[in-house]
């Protein structure tokens, strides 16, 4: 990790040293033809950087740069067992392919049975590889521009003032930050987990306090410290603490209000807490935590709020559980769809607009798309639950209709408190916000996110680009070693299951069935070990998926040996777009559409989801956890698959088009065209979809 690579991938720039010397055009000329065939080109200013530098600093920055760009694409040795795929697969015999498959299998078994180990032979067919054609295609090339110092910095700024969860991918990069630039902490760090994990990078920093206001602040920053997780979704092991480090979170904890509470809430996590702080023993010094802790040791009940708003409800007592959340309006907010349904008149609609200025703008844009939405005829109801794992949750939508005229107002109220907040904000000038973000989901919880060529929300819908009717899935993974323990054989199978538009299977291609005989469709054969990297792709022509009927298409990536993605050196999936599938090389970078780097623990995950009447591809990034009932494979997991497929295409969350459309109504002036407008925000123009920390830190 170093800057660049940060910079390549976050904003498309780098930072070239400034030199004295005249680098020949050769070289120059030479890293862009290098870069061209990665899809990306250098902008003016960076090659007149580079004409400063010595063909020695030149090369650093070539090494620098090509490698962090290789990274994002997936670059890696793509040889598959069939090297002159796809032809060769789909003019291949049956029993060719057969015999070839029953002897790899059959060799890697005998393998396993004798131990494997360095010694390992597993056969393959020695194929030669053909002269393949250039590549036929018109790949629109990313511009890398001039990178500074000071952006670097704006990048983490943003990242900590985000009101959004950050992924792991951000913690390891803002990690490097502090570390190799130190950080000055903004005046508001939102997000509560983005302030216990700077917290936990920066326990001695004095400006930590003002930031630390209850006590599920102070917990998640003991949390942090122990290295769990950060939503509080999972129980942590917290590891033995120093008496300076227990002396600062009691100290934290005791400048907390409502602390015992507030530490009901998570009553196991402290008790576990307790027993590394050992409060009694600075009971002079922290009087109220210690007695908080006493609190939760003893077996005298407590009234929480929470227990006198659920006696109110269960009492059907709708005019004393709204006197109640009143005072916590962001949990009146989460509770509007169950009062309405007990009461649906006008009255706790005009309750909560007395409070709503004070709810968070995450939660009023939630609540806005709930209800924009609420009454609309839909079988499913999707939820991300919170946590380290990438899940989707799905159950049936029989939620009982409510007045539309409540729900109508309830948008207005939402809105326009958003409106008047907003409006308080710069000035944008002329506007112009593009529909195609309508496809875009807010970024509000990132936590689980894999580290991608671009960022994206799940659920999120990309426009298939025109012309590249085959999609290409690639799967690339290494075995070895990890933390000092080997892995084994690891087998990880690359699938595509088709279904109608109705989310009925049809057909699936994967080691079970290297090609369709009803669409054109194939895989490049299944490789069971990686010593030294393996890969496997699966073409799919959309057109003739159509033809036969087909409206969806799932890549699901399957851990057959059973290893956790996160407990492998490496493996990476993604899909590409082409036009004539047999030109250039099988693996092509510039074609590269995106890529996920797998480290999730789970030994299944859905990369993407394709729509294929909308040619949109759908953002997945979900882990699944294997059916024990069955083999890892693609047949052994049909049911969660149409699911959660489902359910992201179905799948009602705030999208990026509302929230700009009311940044610009509190902050501007509509502009007809983006050549008219000041301010533009478009999937590929000004604020794009992509520029996640800009969105998460300064528009919501």
């Amino acid at each position: 990790m170093n800057r660049n690579s940060i910079l390549l991938r976050r904003k498309q720039k780098a930072i070239v040293p400034r030199g004295d010397s005249d680098l020949p055009d050769t070289y120059v000329a030479a890293l862009s033809k290098n870069l061209e065939g990665l899809g990306y080109a250098l902008a003016p200013e960076v090659i007149g950087a580079l004409k400063t530098l010595s063909p020695e600093e030149a090369g650093r920055f070539h090494d620098e740069v090509l490698s962090a760009l290789k990274e994002l694409r997936g670059v890696k040795h793509y040889r598959p067992m069939y090297p002159n795929f796809p032809r060769q697969v789909m003019e291949a015999g049956r029993a060719e392919l057969y015999l070839n498959a029953l002897m790899h299998y059959l060799t890697a078994w005998l393998s396993d049975l004798s131990g494997g180990g360095e010694k390992r032979r597993i056969w393959l067919p020695a194929y030669a590889k053909e002269e393949r054609g250039p590549l036929d295609e018109e790949v629109g090339l990313t511009v890398v521009g001039l990178g500074t110092e000071e952006e670097l910095r704006e990048v983490f700024t943003r990242v900590v003032s985000s009101n959004a969860s950050i992924s792991e991918t951000d913690r390891a990069e803002l990690k490097w930050f502090v570390e190799n630039y130190g950080l000055t902490l903004p005046d508001a760090i939102p997000n509560k987990e983005v302030l216990a994990f700077v917290g936990g990078l920066m326990p001695d920093d004095p400006g930590l306090r003002r930031h630390v206001r209850t006590a599920t602040d102070v917990l998640r920053l003991a949390v942090s410290m122990s290295g769990g997780d950060l939503s509080l979704a999972e129980a942590t092991k917290f590891r033995r603490l120093s008496r300076k480090e227990r002396k600062a979170l009691l100290s934290l904890l005791e400048g907390c209000g409502n602390l015992a509470e507030d530490m009901l809430r998570w009553k196991g996590r402290w008790l576990r807490l307790g027993e590394r702080l050992h409060p009694g023993e600075y009971r002079k010094r922290y009087p109220r935590a210690a007695e908080a802790f006493d609190l939760l040791r003893g077996d005298a009940p407590v009234q929480t709020f929470n227990s006198r708003v659920e006696h109110a409800v269960r009492s059907r007592d709708v005019r004393g559980a709204v006197d109640l959340l009143r005072d916590r309006p962001g949990e009146f907010a989460r509770r509007l769809d169950q009062l309405l349904r007990m009461r649906p008149g006008p009255s706790v609609v005009s309750a909560f607009g007395e409070v709503a200025h004070a709810v968070s703008t995450p939660v009023l844009l939630q609540t806005a798309t709930h209800f924009r939405h609420r009454n609309d005829a839909r079988d499913l109801r999707v939820f991300f639950p919170k946590g380290s794992l990438a899940r989707v949750t799905a159950v049936e939508n029989d939620l009982p209709p409510i007045p539309q005229e409540a729900c109508e107002a309830l948008v207005q109220v939402c809105e326009g408190v958003l409106v008047q907040r907003f409006s308080r904000l710069r000035p944008l000038g002329r506007v112009f916000v593009d529909e195609r973000l309508r496809d875009y989901l807010v970024p509000f919880s990132q936590r689980s996110a894999s580290r991608s060529l671009r960022t994206l929300v799940r659920g999120s819908k990309v426009p298939l680009p025109a012309g590249g009717e085959t999609v290409r899935f690639f799967l690339w993974w290494r075995e070895g070693e990890v933390a000092g323990k080997r892995t084994g054989r690891v087998d990880i199978d690359l699938s595509a299951v088709l279904y109608d538009e109705r989310w009925r299977y049809r057909e699936h291609v994967s080691y079970t069935n290297l090609r369709s005989a009803k669409y054109r469709a194939c895989h490049s054969g299944d490789v069971t070990t990686a010593p030294e990297g393996a890969c496997e792709f699966i073409d799919v022509d959309v057109p003739s998926v159509l033809a036969y009927g087909g409206g969806y298409v799932v890549m699901s990536v399957n851990s057959y040996t059973q290893q956790h993605f996160i407990d492998l050196p490496e493996c990476r999936a993604g899909w590409m777009a082409r036009r004539e599938p047999n030109s250039g090389e099988v693996f092509e970078p510039a074609t590269v559409r995106d890529k996920v780097d797998l480290a999730s623990d789970t030994a299944i995950c859905l990369p993407v989801v394709f729509d294929l009447e909308e040619r949109k591809a759908v953002w997945a990034d979900i882990g699944l956890k294997r059916n024990p009932s069955h083999v890892n494979n693609v047949e052994g997991n049909y049911a969660q698959m149409t699911l959660l497929g489902k359910s992201l295409t179905e799948v009602v969350k705030p999208d990026l088009y509302n929230l700009f459309r009311l940044h610009a109504a509190a902050r501007g002036r509509p502009a007809e065209t983006e050549a008219d407008a000041d301010t533009v925000f478009s999937p590929d123009k000004g604020i794009t979809p992509f520029d996640q920390e800009t969105i998460a830190s300064e528009f919501l």
